[in-house]
């Protein structure tokens, strides 16, 4: 007997059923964040996403060299760390690439405005930074595992370099990151887009 096959059919009534309550899902969890509701965690498998601002303030400073772990192998970091922040004109990117059908999807989040986004307990593994940055009582190289000017508890490896101050301004900001995570994070004004194509905040 002859086996016989069946090409595969898509099932159109399913699958708008499904992008339908996965497009509910996400815009409850923006809600959560833009309400400070929930704690956020923005993370690409081995990828950089950015991130741009007109101007970061930040209060309780740390930084110290690490290794972001994921997916796509090991990287090596910049683990910065503000225990509150604020920042006007936020603007925050990541690509897809490469979807069948579609191609690239640029997912982007912006709040416009003077302190569009608040942050408690922030932390950021960044691969790059520019911006015209001050600083208010700088320690530059202390001993990474004696920090204790960001987040409680967190400070890196003994023997390694790291640094930290009371304040810091960051005018300009951009940023490529490989991971960033927030006790709270609430976004004023939120503007969530899903477009084709490669769009980015810079």
């Amino acid at each position: 007997m002859v086996p016989t096959f069946v090409e595969g059919r898509t099932r159109w009534k399913r699958f708008v059923g499904v992008l339908a309550v996965s497009l509910v899902v996400a815009g409850l969890l923006l809600f959560g964040l833009a309400n400070g509701a929930i704690a956020a965690s923005f993370a690409e498998s081995g990828s950089s996403f950015k991130t741009s601002a007109s101007q970061l303030r930040g209060s309780g400073f740390a930084q110290f060299g690490s290794v972001d772990r994921g997916a796509g192998g090991a990287h090596p970091v910049a683990r910065t760390i503000i225990g509150s922040a604020s920042m006007d004109n936020f603007c925050q990117s990541a690509v897809v690439p490469a979807l069948p059908l579609v191609g690239d999807i640029s997912l982007v989040i912006r709040a416009a405005g003077r302190d569009s986004v608040q942050a408690s307990n922030l932390v950021a593994d960044l691969s790059n930074l520019t911006g015209k940055v001050s600083f208010q009582n700088i320690v530059i190289g202390l001993d990474a595992s004696q920090l204790n000017g960001g987040a409680p508890g967190l400070a890196g490896s003994p023997g390694s370099f790291g640094q930290q101050a009371d304040r810091i301004v960051v005018d300009g900001l951009r940023q490529m990151a490989q991971r960033v995570t927030a006790s709270t994070l609430t976004l004023n004004g939120l503007d969530f887009t899903v477009t084709a194509g490669r769009s980015e905040c810079f």
